[in-house]
């Protein structure tokens, strides 16, 4: 998988939108205002996407390509390297599954408005 179809994957998720916060290479991509991924386009091998704590160093123990995410929170962030062996299946779960994480936080009133969120599984 490479890093236009991951960037593609994320905005097919329900509200999904990017921009440009920090600098004009590190592309985010949110939900409802939330960050859940980020591409530095100068190191396209790597996507960076929100994890349950447990769930996130269970990933590193299996994965040589999966590590704590670069100048993230390590304890929630995975960086990804999309030039590795990793399926595109497993890639486009950690996406699902960063996505879900974001979707949890937000209010009652966000997701009874916008019912659409929770459709991603």
């Amino acid at each position: 998988m490479n890093i236009e179809t991951v960037r593609e994957y994320c905005l097919s998720m329900p509200l999904a939108t990017e921009d440009f916060p920090f600098d004009e290479t590190t592309l985010v991509i949110r939900v409802m205002n939330k960050i859940f991924a980020c591409i530095d386009l100068e190191k396209p091998e790597w996507v960076t996407l929100k994890c349950n704590p447990e769930y996130a160093v269970e990933l590193r123990e299996q994965h040589s390509e999966i590590e704590g995410a670069w100048h993230w929170n390590k304890k929630y962030w995975n960086q990804t390297n999309l030039y590795g062996s990793l399926d595109d299946e497993l890639i486009k779960s950690m996406v699902r599954h960063s996505y879900s994480e974001v979707v949890k936080k937000l209010s009652k009133k966000e997701k009874l408005e916008h019912p659409e969120l929770l459709e991603v599984r």
